[in-house]
């Protein structure tokens, strides 16, 4: 996976053409305090959607593209949770999530739901300690968050005080990240837990993926989990131990390894928290959209996501960091696309 690159520049923002709540910031890598993914503009060619920040980046660069063809896509980066919320109360056209909606938020919306895996990637452990090459065995990982292993001199690095480093608003990164750790972990799983937000035991919190990243290149020690994609700068990522006691570094290569394991099942939410193959901590990403209710948008939506879906889109992804999703993945994506009614 791409762990060192350029990554987007910020967008400027419009405004929105519905009533879609602007609380939160918006996660661009390069725009810690910014504005929204933002090409937006009213009609039935625009689309207003909210969500995870793990695959900003890569929809950034789709929505910037179908701009090109005169559709314009509003998507405010706010987490998974946020996302989630707004696509309950109606107030966006779509959301992003990485993970699947909960059967208790389903039966909220009358409107019926369609999860759509659009995207995958790997969740680094990534750090700031210059000339520490890390490889976590399970414990270690777990102790680490947990508080338990205080310094990096008790990982075979130099001396250095630890800072963990977390999320601190709803995110699908975070329950996939403390689904890893409840299951490496007894310890983790009847204390903290997992889920898109959990009290954590110790360290301070960021908000987004982006937030996350800024924090650790600001702190000397510090250590936290994000999209392999956001390790950039003096942040390198450790290699961790999958469920066949093999250790590998995110790499796109052994990120895909991981998700080719996954059963996606017939509703294409299928999780692995701890794979016996590849990277241990992957997941999938999916678009949240309406079955039905969609009047005069359905055009545009199934315009924006044929074209997320493209073999051309997808061959993108790994520029990105991302990893592009399999033929198979692909096709049933598709084919619930054009499930929707209006």
């Amino acid at each position: 996976m791409a762990i060192a690159r350029r990554l987007p520049r910020r967008s400027g923002s419009a405004p929105v053409c519905h009533p879609a709540p602007r609380r939160g910031r918006v996660a661009l890598p390069l725009a810690l305090a910014g504005s929204a993914l933002l090409l937006s503009g009213c009609g039935g060619s625009s689309l207003n959607g909210a969500g995870a920040s793990f695959p900003a980046p890569l929809y950034q660069r789709w929505f910037q593209e179908l701009a090109g063809k005169g559709v314009r896509v509003n998507y405010q980066s706010v987490g998974s949770g946020a996302g989630v919320r707004q696509f309950v109360s109606g107030t966006v056209d779509f959301a992003a999530s990485d993970v699947p909606m909960k059967a208790d938020d389903i039966a909220q919306v009358k409107r019926g739901v369609r999860q759509i895996p659009m995207t995958a990637g790997a969740i680094a452990v990534a750090y700031n300690h210059k000339g520490c090459s890390l490889s976590l065995s399970q414990e270690q990982l777990a102790k680490i968050f947990l508080g338990r292993i205080r310094n990096f001199s008790e990982l075979g690095c130099s001396p250095q005080a630890i800072t963990v480093v977390h999320r601190s608003d709803g995110s699908g990164t975070t329950a996939n990240f403390t689904a890893h750790l409840s299951a490496i972990s007894p310890d983790w799983k009847a204390g903290p837990g997992d889920g898109k937000a959990v009290t954590w035991p110790t360290g301070v919190g960021a908000k987004g993926n982006e937030g996350v990243a800024a924090q650790l290149s600001q702190v000397k020690g510090g250590i936290g989990y994000v999209e392999a994609a956001y390790v950039r700068g003096e942040l390198q990522a450790a290699s961790l131990t999958n469920a066949s006691g093999e250790t590998l570094p995110p790499s796109t290569a052994n990120a895909e390894k991981a998700l080719a394991a996954i059963d996606l099942g017939q509703t294409l939410t299928g999780r692995d928290a701890n794979p016996r193959v590849g990277y241990p901590i992957v997941t999938f990403s999916w678009i949240l959209l309406y079955a039905e209710g969609n009047a005069g948008k359905l055009p545009t939506i199934q315009k924006v996501f044929n074209h997320t879906l493209s073999d051309a889109a997808q061959a993108e992804a790994p520029s990105l960091g991302y990893v592009s999703l399999p033929s198979p993945v692909l096709a049933k994506g598709r084919t619930a696309l054009q499930t929707l009614k209006p």
